[in-house]
C-alpha cells in the first residue's frame, strides 16, 4: 500500500509541470489576438498615446464601430465591448 501511495505522489509531481506548460501555451495566442485588435483600432483612427480621459470612452467606441462596420460585426461595437470578447 505504501508503494502505491508513493507512486501516486511521484506521478502527481511529474504531472504538475506538464499541466502548467499546457496553460502557458495558450498565452501567446491571446496576446497575439489582443495585439491584432489594437492594430485594427489604430488603423480605424484610435490613438492610445493621446491621453484625454474626457474623450476616451467615445474615442475607442467610435474606432470599435468603424472596425465592426468594416468586418460586419455591428453588435460588439454598438455595446461598447471589445471586438475580441476580452474585457
Amino acid at each position: 500500500m505504501r508503494v502505491f501511495i508513493q507512486a501516486v505522489l511521484v506521478a502527481a509531481v511529474l504531472a504538475a509541470p506538464v499541466a502548467s506548460f499546457a496553460r502557458q501555451s495558450n498565452a501567446p495566442l491571446a496576446r497575439a489576438r489582443v495585439r491584432a485588435e489594437l492594430v485594427q483600432l489604430e488603423n480605424a483612427g484610435y490613438n492610445p498615446a493621446r491621453r484625454d480621459d474626457a474623450t476616451y470612452p467615445a474615442d475607442i467606441r467610435a474606432a470599435q464601430a468603424r472596425v465592426a462596420a468594416q468586418s460586419g460585426r455591428h453588435t460588439a461595437a454598438a455595446n461598447g465591448e471589445p471586438l475580441s470578447g476580452y474585457h
